[in-house]
């Protein structure tokens, strides 16, 4: 299936399938518009976070479903070991954490996602400092700033985060980088604007959007709030 990848510059939004009813993904995934979303999904190894969710081969499902620009969020230790695995599954993007562990260290870990021919990303816990990520930000497509505790969907918003939203963003401008700025956790058409404010360009919703009795209106509504 040919891909389409939304516009870079603009705002996107990104509905993640860990909320979605997976007996009936085909139509989870239909109401994703490959000309202006992404569809994100997260990866959990009951290691680096408690939940376990799925794998490449989920990846690959989404792949063949849809022609959706497929954001995957690696929340597992030794990212590096399944590099090759989500690339042949078709991922666009591959992020992993600051936090993890990793065989070679996090430089390693993002040459090789783009040695792979994925976009890489890097992301960081709401616990964590902002400057875990500086090393690296010439080196990523894009820095995820999680707003709720990594492993389960359906949280409440964390907005004590927008502070970590403002910094990536004044990096990026300060540095001239073209990475997007990512958020994950409790987004909707309320907290959004908030995340937009600060310097977010990507939102990942999933209780908001796959949660709701209409998630086609609902992915509307997000898509209005971050002006997409």
């Amino acid at each position: 299936m040919t891909r389409e990848r939304p516009d870079m510059a603009g705002a996107i939004a990104a509905p993640s399938i860990l909320s979605a009813d997976f007996a009936r993904l085909p139509e989870a995934l239909a109401i994703v518009d490959p000309a202006r979303d992404w569809v994100h999904c997260d990866v959990m190894d009951h290691h680096f976070v408690p939940n376990l969710t799925f794998g490449p081969l989920i990846v690959k499902a989404v792949r063949a479903l849809s022609r959706a620009f497929a954001d995957v969020h690696l929340m597992i230790e030794h990212p590096e070991r399944l590099i090759d695995a989500f690339a042949a599954a078709g991922a666009d993007q591959l992020t992993v954490h600051v936090e993890a562990r990793h065989d070679s260290g996090v430089a390693h870990v993002l040459k090789a996602i783009r040695a792979a021919g994925m976009r890489a990303g890097l992301s960081v816990r709401p616990g964590t400092p902002i400057e875990a990520l500086e090393p690296h930000v010439e080196q990523v497509d894009l820095l995820l700033i999680m707003t709720v505790e990594p492993g389960f969907g359906g949280q409440a918003f964390m907005p004590g985060m927008m502070g970590k939203v403002r910094r990536a963003a004044e990096w990026r401008k300060a540095r001239g980088l073209g990475y997007r700025i990512e958020v994950d956790g409790g987004i909707d058409p309320a907290s959004a604007p908030l995340c937009r404010e600060a310097g977010a360009d990507t939102y990942v919703a999933g209780s908001s959007i796959y949660g709701q009795k209409r998630p086609l209106e609902a992915l509307a509504a997000l898509r209005a709030a971050i002006g997409a």
